[in-house]
Formats: C-alpha cells, sequence, structure tokens
C-alpha cells in the first residue's frame, strides 16, 4: 500500500498490462461507466477528476494497493473482487472511487487497487495506524477465506534463505538451504548475476575448468563467506548439492530467466525505482538506503581508489537480478562512478541519461515490513510504477490546473 501523486502514472501502468493481455478489470466502485462497457485511461482519469481538483493540500492522493494470495490459494475473480471492496471498505475508502485490477505476468496471481486518499471535498481520509488496521484486516480476510496465512507463508518463504555463517557449523547443509530455493525460484542471466545474489547470503560461486582422461570439464564450486566477502573454509562440489544446482542446470536456468524476464517486463520496476533514487538522494548511503526500502539491493563494485566499475541491483520483489548496464546504459557503473564520487551531478543532467524523468516518489517498505505490515501475505506494500507518455501526464496535469484556476 502506498501513496503517490501521479494518478496518471500509476494507471498507466496497469493499462499497459491490461493493452498487453497481462491483467485485466475485475471490478470498479464509484467510478463513471463507461459507454461500452471497457474502462478506458480516460474513463479512469474522468471519474478521479473531481477529487484531484477540489483536493485542498494532500501532496500525495493517490492510493494504490496490492493484494498478493499465496499461489496456492485459488480465488475466482469474484472472491478477488470481494475482497479488494472489503478491505477498501473496512479501511475507510470504500465511498472512494476505485478500480481494482487482476495481473497474471508474474508467477503468482494477484490484484492492484487503484483509488485516491481525498475525499469529495479534498479532504483527506484518515490514515492513522493505517499499517496496523490494515493487518488485522488481512488477518480477518485470510481467515475468512481459509487463505495461507501471512506469518507461515513468510516462514515457509524466509526459513530457507538465511546468511551462512561459518562458525555455526554444519557448513554444507546451511549451503544446500540458500543455492537449491535460489537457482529454481529466481531469475539471472549470467553466472555473475547469480554469484552477487548468492554473496548475500555469504554464499560464494567459482566456475573451475580441467582436463580428466583427456576430456575437458567444467564446473561449479560453493564456499562460505564470511561478512567482508571472503571465503572461509573448504569449497564444497556443485555435485554435492545435486544437479538443480550445477552448472548444466544453471545455464538452462539463465536461458529460461532471459525470455520470463523479456516477456513479463520485469526490468521496468527496478528501472524505476532505481532511478527515482538516483534523481532524489545525494549521497551512495542515502541511496542504497532508498533502495533497501523498496526491496531492492544494490552491490558496488570499486577499485583500491574507489572507482566504480561494477554495480549488480537484486529485486528482491520479483526475484530478479540485473548487472547496471543490462537495465541500460543510464544505469552503468560510470553514471554512479560519475554520481558518487564525479562532480556530483544529478542523473538529470548527465548526458544521455534517462534517470531525471519525472518518476514517483516511492515509500518505505522495509521497517515497516519487519513489524507487521502484512508482507508476504495476503496483502504487501506496492511501489507506484510510472509508465506511459510523459506528455500525455503533462498535458492531464494541465488541465487539471486550468481547470481548478476557472473554479476559484
Amino acid at each position: 500500500m502506498s501513496s503517490g501523486n501521479s494518478i496518471y502514472g500509476t494507471l498507466s501502468y496497469n493499462h499497459i498490462k491490461v493493452d498487453e493481455h497481462h491483467a485485466k478489470v475485475i471490478c470498479a466502485s464509484n467510478m463513471k461507466d463507461p459507454e461500452d462497457g471497457i474502462y478506458t485511461m480516460q474513463v479512469c482519469l474522468d471519474s478521479f477528476e473531481s477529487r484531484l481538483m477540489a483536493n485542498q493540500k494532500t501532496e500525495k492522493p493517490v492510493l494504490h494497493v496490492s493484494i498478493n494470495p499465496d499461489p496456492k490459494d485459488v480465488l475466482s475473480d469474484e472472491q478477488l473482487s470481494e475482497i479488494a471492496q472489503e478491505w477498501m471498505q473496512k479501511m475507510g475508502y470504500g465511498d472512494q472511487p476505485f478500480i481494482v485490477y487482476k495481473h497474471e505476468d508474474i508467477d503468482r496471481r494477484h490484484i492492484h487497487i487503484v483509488s485516491l486518499r481525498v475525499d469529495s471535498e479534498g479532504k483527506k481520509i484518515n490514515d492513522k495506524f493505517e499499517h496496523r488496521r490494515s493487518m488485522d484486516i488481512c488477518r480477518e480476510l485470510e481467515q475468512k477465506y481459509g487463505l495461507v496465512p501471512a506469518d507461515q507463508k513468510k516462514r515457509q518463504e524466509g526459513l530457507p534463505l538465511k546468511p551462512v555463517r561459518y562458525e555455526g557449523g554444519d557448513v554444507k547443509h546451511q549451503i544446500a538451504n540458500v543455492i537449491r530455493p535460489i537457482s529454481q525460484s529466481w531469475h539471472f542471466q549470467s553466472l555473475k548475476e547469480y554469484c552477487a545474489l548468492l554473496t548475500l547470503y555469504n554464499t560464494g560461486v567459482e566456475e573451475v575448468r580441467g582436463e580428466v582422461k583427456g576430456k575437458e570439464y567444467k564446473g561449479l564450486v560453493y564456499s562460505a563467506l564470511n561478512d567482508r566477502g571472503e571465503k572461509v573454509g573448504n569449497p564444497f562440489k556443485s555435485s554435492l548439492f545435486g544437479k538443480s544446482v550445477g552448472m548444466e542446470a544453471l545455464e538452462k536456468r539463465i536461458g529460461k530467466s532471459a525470455e520470463i524476464i523479456k516477456n513479463n517486463r520485469l526490468k521496468e520496476r527496478g528501472k524505476q525505482v532505481i532511478a527515482s533514487a538516483m534523481r532524489t538522494c545525494n549521497n551512495r548511503p542515502d541511496f542504497e538506503k532508498a533502495l533497501e526500502k523498496q526491496g531492492i539491493s544494490v552491490l558496488f563494485r570499486s577499485n583500491a581508489e574507489g572507482r566504480i566499475y561494477g554495480v549488480t541491483f537484486i529485486d528482491h520483489e520479483q526475484k530478479c537480478v540485473f548487472n547496471g548496464s543490462r537495465l541500460g546504459k543510464e544505469f552503468s557503473a560510470n553514471v554512479f562512478n560519475d554520481l558518487f564520487n564525479g562532480n556530483g551531478r544529478k542523473p538529470e543532467e548527465l548526458d544521455n541519461h534517462k534517470a531525471g524523468q519525472s518518476f514517483e516518489p516511492l515509500t518505505p517498505s522495509g521497517r515497516e515490513q519487519e513489524e507487521g505490515s502484512g508482507i508476504g501475505g495476503l496483502f504487501d506494500l506496492f511501489t507506484p510504477e510510472t509508465a506511459g507518455d510523459e506528455i500525455a501526464e503533462r498535458n492531464f496535469i494541465r488541465r487539471l490546473k486550468k481547470k481548478r484556476q476557472r473554479r476559484m
């Protein structure tokens, strides 16, 4: 659940998914009735316009919610619609115009709700203790619909991925608990990206080549790492953990991941989150913290002089790993070296750099998730994403301002 200031960008993100047949509208409440029964961008914008014009002083009037049932929860569109409407009603947004989209572009089916935080008079709807209230409502809905509870799901998903602690003993078992789920559920397009992901869990992987009885072979060995990224103890051949984490299986996973990432546009969220952080953060620590709050880890590689020569982004929400240059040249290591070690210019001032585009501000999700916002269960904090034509968005904002001025 998040606040934003761009209704155009939030709607556009969802409608692009609809146009690509990766999403559909399953419910709408207090919206204008479309003549042909299709909720187009324009119909949605018209439905929210009067409240946006009446908005008195709420800086982030847009509400964007993501509801993520466990993959084991089989729910019809009608049930998903009921859950969305019940959540909106209990949270105090039941009288607001809102629209519900069902997304099917990633492994789990989930829904997004788009609405406004200001009422018909332009006053902000009470959002005190919002995360706590949402968590309580989630638990009610989980019981009512017989869904997998958030705490159970979190235990199931979170248990295997604990960083390896060499001093904890049984290192082989610890490494297995990291590499097996990662190799099967994460998306990466190179061995280097796979390696970067594993370092988050104090696990290293290296490629080894050799020759046995005149035949060349290549394989992998896994090692435990300490908190400084240094190898500790003896390495383990991949064969000790099974074929799923060996070279052949990973090469197949890399090929499959490239296809999934492309077809499902999994780069887009990361690009938008990173670009927003580049635009708003003045230094590297703030940049890293901003990404962490959005569920993205960043690993910089620097030489002895401190020059950044490599960068990798790890999107925990979509389970994807990207080298910076794979996202685009505007996210390459050289750009970050200029940004944090160079003349300190903002991204929008860098040549051929797109990160200065007007992306929507992002809301924190890090500590709030840990303190019981429902992350990992039925409801997840959602990062609003902008997409679509910047010119069209500016024209929409300009129209609103003109109408507001005429009313005054």
